[in-house]
């Protein structure tokens, strides 16, 4: 008896003993690859020994100066985590979610991204907010507990940080079937970007978004950033197959790519993202990356993972790999790397700066931009608040 249509359907059969009779027509398929290795099918153009090899689907369309400044970019990001780290330890806020190791993720959306397309991210694309426009002070409020979201939404393309894990992907979904009716009107065509972890791929807002997306033909594109660990949970425990296979059960396109490799992600986010715009749907694309520090500053990763793990991963530093790319091609030299460091040096102050930056704001803007017209009971609410306030 043959079971699907799988290649390895002879395999699956061979396992089961004379005795159990018919084979078991609900056998794990033998497609089913460790979780916690790559895919076979993942997508990787820049290696980790910085060699670059062309992908016969996803084009490289990048020009050394676009390399060049994701370097530059990639770089600040990592130096924001260092100082958000820091300040963290020193008492300046309150908590500091650690980004490290997944730049490549946030450099290739912020290349691909078009100029009418929103971002929907999880409380880890600290560099993103930066590079899409949100000012360092801003960043910082929302970890000192000065602000929900100090900055302009709209303005900037990139939505306010969800804390619940999974809830941004409804929120994501519900603007991309706005931007379908929007388009219906005679607006441009644009597309959202929705981050989330491979944690809240266990959570039921996360399947229902994937539900709504795929029923509904929404311009959206989930980005799982798969770093390994849900907190101090493995992706080996959440999940027996790769997490973008289980994608196309919702009927959703899905690909896994290397998300240390900022070539490709780029490559694949404006594929996906030109899918998208163009009405074809949504797309899910699993960045296999590492978080190579804790998950929060309250995290302490030494009680449930191996220094040896960490130095496996260390070896693929996204930052590490395109430098490596960009100097063997004699495109950036010590001179360039020396002038970098110095910018980096300079940001680094300003980050320090920025956390006594902005004033606490007055409690009666917590009211503020709730609704676009303020309705009566919003008023009044503004009102007891600013009160209050003069009271105490």
């Amino acid at each position: 008896m043959k079971h699907g249509t799988l290649d390895q359907e002879e395999d699956v059969t061979e396992n089961i003993s004379a005795d159990e009779g018919d084979p078991d027509p609900f056998v794990p398929p033998a497609t089913h690859h460790p979780v916690n290795r790559p895919d076979p099918a993942m997508v990787r153009i820049l290696d980790d020994q910085g060699r670059l090899t062309p992908h016969p689907d996803f084009p490289v369309e990048l020009s050394d100066e676009d390399l060049v400044k994701a370097l530059e970019m990639m770089t600040m990001v990592r130096r924001l985590d260092v100082e958000g780290t820091a300040l963290q330890r020193h008492g300046e806020l309150g908590l500091w979610p650690p980004h490290m190791g997944q730049e490549a993720t946030q450099a290739g959306a912020w290349l691909a991204l078009g100029d009418g397309d929103q971002v929907f991210p999880t409380y880890r694309e600290q560099g993103l907010a930066h590079a899409m426009g949100v000012s360092v002070a801003d960043i910082l409020d929302s970890w000192n507990g000065k602000a929900h979201c100090a900055w302009d939404t709209v303005a900037t393309h990139f939505s306010a940080y969800p804390v619940m894990i999974g809830s941004g992907t409804l929120h994501a979904v519900g603007y991309a079937m706005g931007i379908q009716r929007d388009v219906e009107s005679g607006s441009a065509r644009a597309a959202v970007l929705d981050f989330h972890g491979d944690g809240a791929m266990s959570e039921g807002d996360t399947n229902e978004a994937y539900v709504f997306a795929a029923s509904m033909n929404a311009p959206v594109v989930f980005v799982c950033v798969n770093n390994q660990w849900a907190i101090s949970e493995p992706t080996t425990v959440q999940s027996p197959t790769s997490l973008f296979r289980r994608a196309i059960g919702f009927g959703i396109p899905a690909v896994q790519v290397d998300g240390n490799d900022v070539v490709a992600m780029t490559a694949v986010l404006r594929s996906a993202l030109d899918h998208a715009r163009s009405g074809k749907g949504p797309v899910f694309v699993e960045a296999w990356t590492y978080r190579m520090g804790a998950h929060t500053t309250t995290d302490d990763p030494t009680r449930y993972r191996t220094a040896e793990e960490e130095s496996t991963w260390g070896k693929a530093d996204p930052i590490v790999r395109l430098q490596t790319y960009l100097q063997d091609r004699g495109v950036i030299d010590q001179e360039w790397l020396d002038g970098l460091a110095e910018r980096e040096e300079a940001f680094g102050a300003e980050v320090r700066a920025a956390v006594h930056e902005n004033p606490t704001p007055v409690m009666a803007e917590l009211m503020s931009d709730v609704y676009a017209e303020p309705t009566p009971d919003v008023l009044a609410d503004a009102e007891e608040i600013a009160s209050w306030e003069e009271d105490n």
